[in-house]
């Protein structure tokens, strides 16, 4: 046997593989969307059955129309959560990034020490004096004053925009430094001051590394389950995540309106990553090739 159909082999072996892992990790999902369009009677049916008689588009309908429980308020809270906080998490990212990768300034490496630090500290090791903190703020069902405006998602969003992501942030750096120092040069000879050279030619530079931000963002904020379990109090301000846990406390006896819940919560992260994919492997393949 030669050693090219040896290699030849090895990849059809490695292909064949990964194939059955991949199916491996989907079959969960998959039947949880099947589920999604069953009657009752049909979800635990031994074997397995795939593809229903008669779809149930109707139980998407009846999930999102249970009384007591507005899952379009959900919905609607958990886009401002989102939104806000994945913004905050690209800004605040770009900009310390930016400093730590291109910026000398005294204490740089003990600085980007003590960020690559907190990587180590669990979340749950902060939550208790966090919520101390937020609610000294008085940030705990705030109101806005003036507006009468009831905005109690400060605990959630504010962190974002101070640079609470530091796996973000080393992305961002990594990516950086991988941009030769010389654009930099010919841009401040050209009169360019450190924000034009930020936005005009290194962001433009870091649309995959960027797009892997968004994407990691988007599903751990959209994903948070104890945070808001602690910040959030009042029915109104809840988001999906917990949304759904309460819908499934409530409806043990019809978990095809559960997994219709669930599987509308799976859209948008699956179409989003769908959409940045291209960009999304690119970043997270180019962020360990910085050679620095």
């Amino acid at each position: 046997m030669t050693k090219q159909t040896k290699q030849t082999l090895g990849l059809v072996f490695l292909q064949i593989f990964a194939t059955l892992l991949v199916i491996s990790f989907l079959l969960p999902t998959l039947w949880m969307i099947s589920s999604s369009l069953k009657s009752s009677t049909e979800i635990f049916v031994v074997p397995i059955k795939w593809i229903p008689d008669n779809p149930r588009w109707q139980n998407y309908v009846d999930a999102f129309n249970m009384p007591g429980l507005p899952m379009w308020r959900f919905a609607w809270n958990t886009f401002i959560v989102v939104t806000i906080s994945v913004l905050g998490t690209v800004v605040s990212s770009v900009m310390v990034a930016f400093s730590f990768a291109r910026i000398n300034w005294p204490g740089r490496s003990i600085m980007f020490g003590l960020m690559l630090a907190t990587l180590m500290l669990p979340a749950i090791v902060t939550l208790i004096p966090r919520f101390i903190m937020f609610k000294d703020f008085g940030w705990i069902n705030y109101t806005i004053p003036g507006l009468d405006l009831y905005f109690p998602w400060l605990p959630l969003v504010v962190p974002p925009w101070f640079a609470a992501g530091g796996f973000s942030i080393f992305l961002m750096y990594q990516f950086l430094r991988g941009i030769p120092d010389d654009l930099d040069e010919a841009a401040k000879m050209d009169g360019a001051g450190r924000i034009q050279i930020l936005t005009q030619i290194l962001l433009p530079l870091c649309k995959p590394v960027l797009a892997t931000i968004v994407v990691f963002a988007l599903i751990q904020y959209y994903n948070e389950f104890m945070e808001p379990l602690i910040y959030l109090s009042k029915l109104d301000s809840w988001v999906l995540a917990l949304g759904i846990r309460a819908f499934n406390d409530t409806n043990v006896q019809n978990w095809e309106l559960v997994f219709s819940a669930s599987t509308v919560m799976l859209f948008p992260v699956l179409f989003l990553f769908i959409v940045a994919q291209r960009y999304f492997v690119q970043g997270i393949t180019m962020t360990g090739f910085g050679g620095r």
